[in-house]
Formats: structure tokens, C-alpha cells, sequence
């Protein structure tokens, strides 16, 4: 038996917010142990919602659905579904005076639209909200299960670790966990990576093996089944170990580990300090590197250097450079980034120069060309690249490309 995900909420149908709830619960559910098959999104309408229920009753084993249990017209979970089941709603009278006791408390006037969120439907059990007033409930009929939780992420991931996972766990069709490491790779396509590792990927039962791709970098996901942890991570390892050994140059991150994560630990593990220029990224790169904690033992400064101007008065760029290669030319960036690296004293210095556009493109220099330099006391290095997309997408790739370049200099990959 599989579960099904319920998001509730036409705003999300308009697509006026993201649905990171469903992402959230299907991530925890295969931690968990239990496959999840469909995910469903309905508007604020209780017959369509409870029409939608009943064609998952017949497929899933489990339905948790998100939204729909505030105190206005359009909260309409808990009427469809009773609708769905066949029976009516009735007041939790602990509910309704937990809901009292927080209105109160946070000073706000107590309102009759207050007392629906206690009504659930009959034959459910209520979940205590710790964080909001909405109480989720959970129902059984016929070997299948419903279990409603409010749609604001704050008030549902703490519904769902405190109430219902506890009674997942205890479900007997449970099989065991799922566990997926997550290898995260740069500088290779998704093709090229597949044909690296094609043969394993034929070959896959259990760990499964599946490449996920995404602007600039490439994921690996290495997803077992066990009965707990230890089998699963044991049996993990040894497929990532092949996997590290056929394309391990490519590796950037492990997991949620992302590239300035990694960037960054490499940087404190050499005593090594940074600074950067930045032109076309307009301090992108120091953005993701200072959202990483501790970023103060290794990042002395972030420069964006855009006007011409400053790029002589400030890194030294010879105005004669500017004016033979133009600004987005590899001499232009080995210059900005020893400049950068002279002013502040730093190690290492990183220098982003490029057009992002959507204009300023020629036929010599189109839109997407960047040029990134890395110079350090015995190694400079610097690469083109020619990216394809929007203003923002460019910025991004361009920011990712400057850091997998730090870190091929500093894991040796460059000589």
C-alpha cells in the first residue's frame, strides 16, 4: 500500500505560492519507509475535493493532505472530508478550547469563525496544534487512513514530527526505511556523467541510481531500501565509491552540501583567505559564500567592480587593457582578480566579467560570454565560457562556474 499527498488551496492551483509542504512530506515519507505514489492538488471547493478522495480511497493505503482547516469560507478540508466518507462534522471540545486559550492569549478578539477550526469529522482524532490555532485530525476507515494538517509550513512540520509520525512508524505495512544520498556534481553534463556510470545504472536493483539535472550542476541520487539505517547506509557505500572513483574530479557537494559549502571548507581546511571581483554576477559569489556560517575565516572581501572606472581606479586594470580587449576579455579578469587579491591582501583572488545581457551582445562577444579567473601567489588560471539563458540563469551559471574553478585549483585539479 502507497500514500497519496493532498495539497488544498486554489492559490496554489493559480500558482500565486509553491507548494514546498508536498515536497517536505514526500521527503519524510520515504525516510520513513512509505512509497508515495500519487500527489494531488484541489481548489478551495469541498465537492471537488471530496470527488478527488474517493478516487484516492480506492488507490491509497494513506492520504495527507495540507490547508483547507483555518477559520474562513474557503478552509473546506474537513467538510470534504466527511463528504468523502460518507458522515458529518463535530465540535473537539478540546480543540475548541485550545483555540480559545490562544486567541486570548495572543490578545486578539475571540470570533465565531474561531470555533470552526474545531470541528472535525466524526470518528477522527484531533492533532494538537503547538504552533497555530487550526487542530489537524486523522481518521481510519476500511484499512485506510486521512490525516489533515494546516497549510502553513510552520504550523505543519510540527504537527507531522510530533503526531503523525509516531503513528506511521507504528503502521505494520511499513517496509523498513528509504535512505538517498545525494552526490552532487559540476562541470559535466548529464550525459556524459550517465555514460560514466551507464553500466551501474543497468545494472541497479537495490541501491537504485538516478541522475537529476539542473542549471549548471548535476545530481546523482543513490536511494536504498532496508529494514533501518546501518543496512541502508551499508548498502550505499560501496555504490557511491564507484561512483566517486569514475567521476570524482567532477564532485562538488555531498547531500545538501552545496558548492560555496565546499568551496568554504576547503578554504579553512588550507588557511587560505579569499577575496573576489565581481562584475557580471554583481556580488552572486558573495552572496552564496557569506550565506555559509563561519564565512569570516576565509572571506576577507567581495568587490563589484561594474563601471570601467572603478575597475582602474580601484583594482588596477590598465586603462590600456580596457581599451585594446575591452572589458570582458580574459585580460581584463586576470587583471581584475590579481588586483583583488593585491588590495586586500588575500590568497587567492576570483574575478567574474561577461554579458549577461539581455543586450550589449555582439557577433565577437554574445550574450553569455563571462570570463573567470582565479590568481593566486603561484597560479593564476583563467577559463570562457559561453552560457545560454536569461539575465538571471547567466548570473547563476556564471557564479557556479567561479566557484568550480576555486575548487579545482585547490583540490589540484589544475596545473
Amino acid at each position: 500500500m502507497g500514500a497519496e499527498i493532498y495539497s488544498v488551496g486554489t492559490e496554489l492551483l493559480l500558482g500565486q505560492i509553491i507548494d514546498t509542504n508536498a515536497a517536505f512530506l514526500a521527503q519524510r515519507l520515504s525516510q520513513i519507509g512509505i512509497d508515495c505514489f500519487h500527489k494531488t492538488t484541489v481548489g478551495d471547493n469541498p465537492r471537488r475535493l471530496a470527488e478527488a478522495l474517493r478516487i484516492s480511497l480506492s488507490r491509497a493505503g494513506l492520504i495527507i493532505s495540507t490547508g483547507g482547516l483555518g477559520p474562513t469560507e474557503d478552509d473546506i478540508t474537513a467538510a470534504g472530508v466527511a463528504e468523502a466518507l460518507g458522515t458529518d462534522l463535530v465540535l473537539d471540545e478540546p480543540s475548541a478550547e485550545a483555540i480559545v486559550r490562544t486567541v486570548l492569549q495572543r490578545g486578539f478578539p475571540l470570533l465565531p469563525s474561531h470555533r470552526k477550526q474545531a470541528f472535525i469529522p466524526r470518528g477522527s482524532r484531533a492533532l494538537p496544534n503547538s504552533v497555530g490555532t487550526a487542530p489537524g485530525f486523522l481518521i481510519e476507515k476500511d484499512n485506510r487512513a486521512i490525516i489533515a494538517l494546516p497549510g502553513p509550513p510552520a504550523e505543519m512540520q510540527p504537527m507531522f514530527e510530533e503526531s503523525v509520525v509516531p503513528y506511521l512508524r507504528a503502521l505494520p505495512w511499513r517496509a523498513g526505511i528509504i535512505k538517498s544520498r545525494v552526490l552532487r556534481f559540476m562541470g559535466i553534463g548529464e550525459s556524459m556523467l550517465e555514460e560514466k556510470l551507464k553500466d551501474l545504472i543497468t545494472a541497479q536493483t537495490n541501491p537504485t541510481i538516478a541522475p537529476l539535472a539542473s542549471h549548471g550542476e548535476v545530481k546523482i541520487r543513490v536511494t536504498a531500501r532496508a529494514a533501518d539505517e546501518a543496512q541502508a547506509v551499508s548498502l550505499i557505500a560501496p555504490v557511491e565509491a564507484e561512483i566517486r572513483k569514475r567521476a570524482g574530479g567532477f564532485l562538488v557537494g555531498v547531500d545538501e552540501e552545496e558548492i560555496q559549502a565546499t568551496v568554504g571548507r576547503l578554504l579553512r581546511d588550507r588557511g587560505l583567505k579569499l577575496a573576489l571581483a565581481e562584475s557580471c554576477t554583481g556580488g552572486l559569489i558573495t552572496h552564496r559564500l557569506t550565506n555559509i556560517p563561519g564565512a569570516s575565516d576565509y572571506l576577507l572581501a567581495g568587490l563589484v567592480c561594474y563601471d570601467n572606472s572603478v575597475k582602474v581606479a580601484l583594482l588596477g586594470v590598465k586603462q590600456e587593457t580596457l581599451d585594446a580587449q575591452g572589458a570582458v576579455s580574459r585580460e581584463v579578469a586576470l587583471e581584475m582578480a590579481a588586483g583583488v587579491r593585491k588590495i586586500t591582501g588575500a590568497a587567492i583572488g576570483i574575478s567574474t566579467t561577461g554579458i549577461a545581457g539581455p543586450g550589449g551582445g555582439t557577433a565577437a562577444k554574445p550574450v553569455g560570454l563571462v570570463y573567470v579567473a582565479v590568481s593566486g601567489a603561484q597560479q593564476e588560471v583563467c577559463e570562457e565560457y559561453r552560457f545560454r539563458g536569461d539575465r538571471e540563469l547567466i548570473k547563476l551559471q556564471a557564479a557556479n562556474a567561479a566557484l568550480n574553478l576555486l575548487r579545482r585549483m585547490l583540490e589540484g585539479q589544475i596545473k
